[in-house]
C-alpha cells in the first residue's frame, strides 16, 4: 500500500500547535505519557492473550524499551504489546475523534496558569500529543499482535500525517521522537541523556509493573560510552502490595495518575487490605476536582482489577456503586480466574463482598476527612456531593452512612453548610419537622413567598439545588426520627414554634374569606385545585404549593425529560389574608353583584403566583395585557 498524506482535523491542529508552541512549564510529562500508553499496550496484550486461546504473539518476555541517539537527537520508546492495526492508527493516532479534544481547549483556555494547564495533558487522551513539546517531528511504527503487517505514522505536526503500510515491523509500538536542537544552558532537558531518562523514569513510572528497561545506545551525560546493556529503570513493584511505610505519597499521587489520567495530585488515598479466606488489596483515591463527563452516559467508571498482580480488567464496574464512580484505584484479588467476563463478576459473591466493603470503607474515609480536615471535605463535597447523594436512593444498607458524610446549605449560616444532625440539635421546642426547600440556586429559594413565615419566625430551612435532592427527601423520608417536609408542599403550621395568632382569629378568618376562596375555586377550576388562606406567606399576596403527596414541577420536569409520561398535576393556590391586595379583593367581591372585572384579578393573583416560584403563566401573553392594562387604568 502506497503512502498516504491525511489532514488533521481543526481542532487536532489546534492541539499540534499548542504542544509545538508549548505553555507546559514541565515537558517531561511528555515520556511519562508514552511509558503509561505502552505499559496500557503490554496490559491490553497480557489480557487478550488469556481470552483468546489462538492469538498468534509473544509473551514471553513483556516490557518496554527506551533508546536514545545523542549524535541523530532521536528518542524512542518501544514495547512488544498489543499493537494497532493500519485503520486503528489512522482513528485513534491520526484523527483523535473521540479524544475529548475541544473539551480539553475549552479548559485549556479557562486554566489560571501554566501549572493548571498542565493538569489537563493526558485527562482528555491527548497524551501521546504532548510528545510534540519536544520533537519536531515524531514517528510511530506498529504491528497488531497477530496480524501480519504493520504501519508506520509521521507528522511533523504541521497540519498533515502520513500512514503506509510495513513488512517488517515487530509485534507492539515504536514511538520515535526527532528531538529539538539541544539548549547548551538546560542540559537538566537533554532527553538523550541517561541521567535525565532515569530520573523521569523512576520520578513518574516506577511503580508501573512491566520492565521498563534503557537499552544500549543510550549515552550517558557528558560520558561518551554507551550503556552496557539493557538496564531496568523502575522496580515494578505493586504499591498497594508494600507497606504504607515504604511507600511515598509521590509515589501513590503518581499511580493515581497513571490509572485516572487525571494528572493533579489526587485529594485522598484509601488503602485497604482484607485477609482470611478471601484475600484482596485495594488502593482506592479520591479525585480532587470532577472529571468533566461525570454526569453524561460515556462516562467510564471503575476501578482496575488485578488477580495474583495481573490487570484483567481496566474498568471493572462491579466493585463499586454507581454513586462512587468518580473513585479510581486498583484491587488485586487472589482467588479470582484469570479468564473472568464482566456478566460472571456482576454474579460472583466474592466481587459483591469486596463492593460492599469498599463502599463501606470510602463513605468511612469520607467521614474521617469531614472531622479531621474541614477544608479538604469541603473541597471533596463541593465536586461530588450531588453524585453521593444518588446513592441514598438505591443503597437502603448506606443511607444512613451517606447521611453522615452529607452536609447541605441552610438558612442558619450563608458560609458553613449544616448536616442533619446539626440541624436536628437546633430545632426549636415543639418542632416535629426537619424543614427543606429544593431549587434551582441559593437566592431563588430564599427569595421564594414559601420562606416568609419561616424566615420571620427563625425557623431553620435546609436549601436543596442539586437536581438528585428533588428525588431522594421522598425516598428517605425521616432522620433520627424527624420528619423531612418540604416548605412548599401540604399545609403548613408554625404556631408551636412561634406564632402568635390565636386559633379564634384563624376560625374568623376563614370565615370571613369562605365566600371569595370558593368563588376563586370556580373561576381557576381549570388551572388549581384548591384555594385556601395561607399561613406561609408575610409580605407575598399569594403563593402556590402541592398537594402533600404531589410531584413538584421540577419532578415532573425532570421525568419528562428522562422521557416519562407524567401527567400535569393542579397546584394549591394560597392568599395572605393580611395582604392588602387579597383584603381590598375579599372586600370588592362582598359588596359588587357583578364580579366580572375580579375574574382578571384573580387571574392575575394566581399568575403572579406562579411567577414568584419562577414558574410561567399559562398564557403569558394574555397575562401581560392583563398587566399592561392595570397599569394604564392605575395611571388615570
Amino acid at each position: 500500500m502506497p503512502t498516504e498524506t491525511f489532514e488533521f482535523q481543526v481542532e487536532a491542529r489546534q492541539l499540534l500547535q499548542l504542544m509545538i508552541h508549548s505553555v507546559y512549564s514541565n515537558k517531561d510529562v511528555f515520556l511519562r505519557e508514552l511509558v503509561s500508553n505502552a505499559s496500557d499496550a503490554l496490559d491490553k496484550l497480557r489480557l487478550a492473550a488469556l481470552r483468546q486461546d489462538g492469538l498468534d504473539a509473544d509473551t514471553s518476555d513483556l516490557h518496554i524499551e527506551i533508546e536514545a541517539d545523542p549524535d541523530a537527537r532521536t528518542l524512542t520508546v518501544r514495547d512488544n504489546g498489543i499493537g494497532m492495526s493500519y485503520d486503528e492508527v489512522g482513528k485513534l493516532i491520526g484523527t483523535i475523534a473521540n479524544s475529548g479534544t475541544a473539551e480539553f481547549l475549552k479548559e485549556l483556555e479557562e486554566a489560571k496558569d501554566a501549572a493548571g494547564a498542565e493538569g489537563l495533558i493526558g485527562q482528555f487522551g491527548v497524551g501521546f500529543y504532548s510528545g510534540f513539546m519536544v520533537a519536531d517531528e515524531m514517528t510511530l511504527v506498529t504491528r497488531r499482535a497477530g496480524e501480519s503487517k504493520g504501519t508506520r505514522w509521521s507528522s511533523r505536526g504541521e497540519g498533515t500525517y502520513t500512514l503506509e503500510s510495513v513488512e517488517d515491523a515487530p509485534q507492539g509500538t515504536a514511538v520515535t521522537l526527532h528531538l529539538k536542537p539541544a539548549d547548551p544552558e538546560n542540559q537538566l532537558h537533554d532527553y538523550t541523556s541517561t541521567w535525565t531518562i532515569k530520573e523521569i523514569v523512576k520520578r513518574y513510572s516506577d511503580f508501573i509493573t512491566w520492565p521498563i528497561r534503557l537499552v544500549p545506545g543510550t549515552k550517558g551525560e557528558g560520558e561518551g560510552e554507551e550503556t552496557p546493556g539493557p538496564e531496568t529503570l523502575n522496580s515494578m513493584k505493586a504499591l498497594w502490595a508494600r507497606s504504607r511505610d515504604e511507600v511515598s505519597d509521590d509515589e501513590y499521587h503518581e499511580l493515581y495518575k497513571h490509572v485516572s489520567h487525571d494528572w493533579r495530585d489526587p485529594l485522598e488515598t484509601i488503602r485497604l487490605q482484607a485477609e482470611g479466606t478471601f484475600e484482596y488489596q485495594a488502593l482506592l483515591f479520591l479525585p480532587e476536582h470532577a472529571p468533566h463527563d461525570l454526569f453524561t452516559r460515556d462516562f467510564r467508571r471503575g476501578l482496575q482489577l488485578y488477580v495474583k498482580r495481573v490487570l484483567i480488567m481496566d474498568d471493572c464496574e462491579a466493585l463499586l456503586p454507581p454513586y462512587l464512580r468518580f473513585v479510581k484505584g486498583v484491587v488485586d484479588a487472589q482467588d479470582l480466574s484469570l479468564n473472568v467476563s464482566r456478566e460472571i463478576l456482576q454474579q460472583d459473591r466474592h466481587i459483591r463482598m469486596i463492593q460492599r466493603r469498599l463502599t463501606k470503607k470510602v463513605l468511612a474515609s469520607v467521614k474521617e476527612m469531614k472531622t479531621a480536615d474541614s477544608a479538604k471535605y469541603a473541597t471533596f463535597w463541593r465536586e461530588f456531593g450531588a453524585v453521593v447523594k444518588e446513592g441514598l436512593l438505591g443503597d437502603a444498607d448506606n443511607r444512613d452512612a451517606i447521611l453522615a458524610v452529607a452536609s447541605f446549605a441552610s438558612t442558619h449560616s450563608a458560609d458553613e453548610p449544616t448536616t442533619l444532625q446539626q440541624y436536628v440539635e437546633r430545632m426549636k421546642d415543639g418542632q416535629d419537622d426537619i424543614y427543606y426547600m429544593t431549587g434551582e440556586s441559593r437566592q431563588a429559594i430564599e427569595n421564594s413567598p414559601h420562606m416568609e413565615a419561616f424566615r420571620a419566625r427563625g425557623v431553620e430551612v435546609l436549601l436543596l439545588t442539586d437536581p438528585v435532592d428533588e428525588v431522594w427527601v421522598d425516598a428517605v423520608g425521616e432522620f433520627d426520627g424527624k420528619r423531612l417536609r418540604s416548605v412548599a408542599k401540604g399545609e403548613i403550621d408554625l404556631d408551636v414554634q412561634g406564632g402568635e395568632q390565636a386559633e379564634g382569629e384563624r376560625e374568623k378568618q376563614a370565615e370571613e374569606y369562605a365566600g371569595l376562596l370558593g368563588w376563586m375555586k370556580e373561576q381557576l377550576g381549570e388551572d388549581v385545585k384548591d384555594v385556601r388562606l395561607s399561613t406561609r406567606l408575610t409580605v407575598s399576596p399569594a403563593c402556590v404549593v402541592s398537594d402533600a403527596h404531589d410531584l413538584t414541577p421540577a419532578l415532573e420536569n425532570m421525568y419528562r425529560a428522562m422521557g416519562q409520561e407524567v401527567p400535569p398535576t393542579k397546584r394549591i393556590l394560597e392568599l395572605n389574608p393580611a395582604h392588602a391586595l387579597v383584603r381590598s379583593l375579599n372586600e370588592a367581591y362582598q359588596e359588587r353583584e357583578d364580579r366580572t372585572e375580579l375574574v382578571e384579578t384573580a387571574e392575575l393573583l394566581h399568575g403572579l403566583a406562579v411567577l414568584a416560584e419562577g414558574g410561567q403563566p399559562k398564557e403569558p401573553a394574555r397575562f401581560v395585557k392583563l398587566v399592561a392594562e392595570r397599569l394604564e387604568h392605575g395611571l388615570r
